[in-house]
């Protein structure tokens, strides 16, 4: 045999046997990886150890705004759409008076982040039973199968807010027909977010909208007035007794000047704080919006509650953040986002 052929199949061997290693080598270290990452993670993307996700909304302007001016990416961000247009997932969505939403826009720029997605439904319960939207409810799962991250859909969001004026009993229905398509699709990186406003109605029971333990991930509240804290603690005892994580779902410091810093942050930031502690909240979602500049909001006492628009209220919160408690930046919480749907 020719030496120079038998030199040539000998290194072509080792070369296949070195590539071989080098592949076994990466598949370990991945491996090795995705267990660490896991190893912080519960079922339905809640973090162990009491930590808390921090999310940002609720519109696209106001997120890029916050992140410019604080130099911190979220761990995630707030989205809506409506189950009558299914709007603002897979492109940017109209201005209905309270900002833009374009989840895949966040994604793209964000990958190493979570969705948190507010659906919106009034108006429409009884279309939604009689089929009229099952198209936008597949539509629904695609985009959230084609994100490939966490998404934690807040079905109904507010279900016992007068605003809303839901029927306990077809949101109920509504709640369970959403989840059951869903999971008929084999969606497996979706929480599903039974989300109250926060205070308790006088003349009805909250569990009276309850779709089942089977068809909830995770219960979540809202957070706006100083009033009512009886009511979110009835809440979160109430996420216990059932055994699932609370979230803050929607949060803004209602009715401050933004100008008395020192104010809202000793009067508002610090019992919402307080909260998360005391109640082990998982996640929590603050609006950093100038709600007066938009054209829904204008008027109604919401005020500009933009964190960077204070120097006194940006230095504590970003003091806040440095806590190992809060999840902020994607480079404190998944290298890979892939990794959290396993």
């Amino acid at each position: 045999m020719n030496k120079n052929i038998s030199k040539n199949k000998f290194f072509l061997n080792s070369k296949k046997n070195l590539i071989v290693i080098i592949g076994i080598f990466f598949i370990c270290v991945i491996s090795f990886f995705i267990k660490l990452a896991m190893a912080n993670l519960e079922n339905k993307f809640l973090l162990k150890n009491n930590k808390t996700l921090i999310l940002i909304g609720q519109d696209k302007e106001s997120i890029d705004e916050y992140i410019d001016s604080v130099s911190l990416v979220p761990s995630g961000f707030m989205v809506y759409t409506s189950i009558q247009n299914m709007d603002g997932l897979f492109y940017e969505s109209k201005n209905y008076g309270a900002g833009i939403n374009y989840a895949n826009y966040h994604i793209q720029k964000h990958p190493n982040t979570v969705i948190q997605l507010g659906l919106y439904m009034v108006g429409a319960l009884e279309d939604v039973l009689n089929g009229k939207y099952n198209q936008n409810i597949k539509k629904l799962a695609t985009w959230i199968t084609e994100a490939d991250i966490p998404v934690y859909l807040r079905i109904g969001y507010e279900f016992d807010g007068q605003h809303n004026n839901y029927d306990s009993e077809k949101y109920k229905k509504v709640y369970k027909y959403i989840v059951e398509m869903l999971n008929a699709q084999n969606i497996n990186n979706v929480s599903y977010v039974w989300h109250s406003q926060g205070f308790l109605n006088e003349d009805k029971d909250i569990m009276d909208w309850y779709p089942g333990d089977e068809y909830v991930d995770w219960f979540g509240i809202s957070y706006f007035h100083l009033y009512h804290e009886q009511d979110r603690i009835f809440i979160a005892l109430l996420a216990k007794k059932h055994n699932k994580p609370l979230m803050i779902a929607e949060a803004t410091p209602y009715g401050f000047d933004i100008k008395d810093g020192e104010k809202i942050w000793t009067r508002w930031f610090k019992r919402v704080f307080q909260f998360i502690e005391k109640h082990e909240v998982g996640m929590f979602c603050y609006i950093n919006t100038n709600w007066d500049e938009q054209r829904m909001w204008k008027g109604q006492g919401w005020g500009d509650t933009r964190i960077q628009q204070n120097n006194y209220i940006k230095n504590k919160w970003l003091k806040e953040m440095q806590k190992p408690k809060y999840y902020h930046s994607p480079s404190n919480f998944l290298n890979n986002k892939k990794v959290i749907l396993e």
